[in-house]
């Protein structure tokens, strides 16, 4: 079930929105309060907190929670739950730059592309391109192209 925009739609608070005591929390994964405590303790889930200190959990923090719940049911223990909720992170984080990544390419790609498109319609012969710019390079009957970004560093 998506939830959409930032109030999460029908009335529901967005899913980062940090709403639910810990009593709630507790009730809504079927968990005992210390546990929450603990695995809070442990660095397995961060609640807000409000003015006073209370804890506030979140839908986001109730999906890890009952995740965190379904993996240690399963024989893991609490290292392994951190180590894989770490590498899911990872792969997260990996899978959005590599998103980024794709989005450059198919920018430069569609960049290239139409500078080949004007150095073919144009009878000039091709020439260097200026700093920071696509060179013109003559089309290539193959279907792969090569493109190299310089870092200025």
């Amino acid at each position: 079930m998506a939830e959409s925009g930032r109030n999460g739609g029908a009335g529901r608070p967005a899913h980062d929105a940090a709403v639910y005591v810990i009593s709630v929390a507790a009730e809504l994964t079927g968990l005992h309060p210390q546990t929450l405590r603990t695995w809070e303790r442990l660095g397995l889930v961060t609640p807000g907190r409000t003015g006073g200190g209370g804890r506030r959990y979140s839908a986001r923090d109730i999906d890890l929670l009952r995740q965190i719940a379904e993996l240690t049911s399963s024989g893991i223990g609490l290292e392994g739950v951190r180590r894989i909720l770490e590498l899911e992170d990872r792969a997260a984080a990996l899978a959005q730059r590599n998103a980024e990544l794709q989005a450059e390419l198919d920018q430069a790609r569609e960049a290239l592309r139409q500078v080949l498109n004007r150095a073919s319609a144009s009878p000039a012969p091709p020439v260097a391109a200026a700093p920071g710019r696509l060179p013109i390079l003559r089309p290539d009957t193959s279907s792969s192209v090569v493109v190299w970004r310089r870092d200025r560093g």
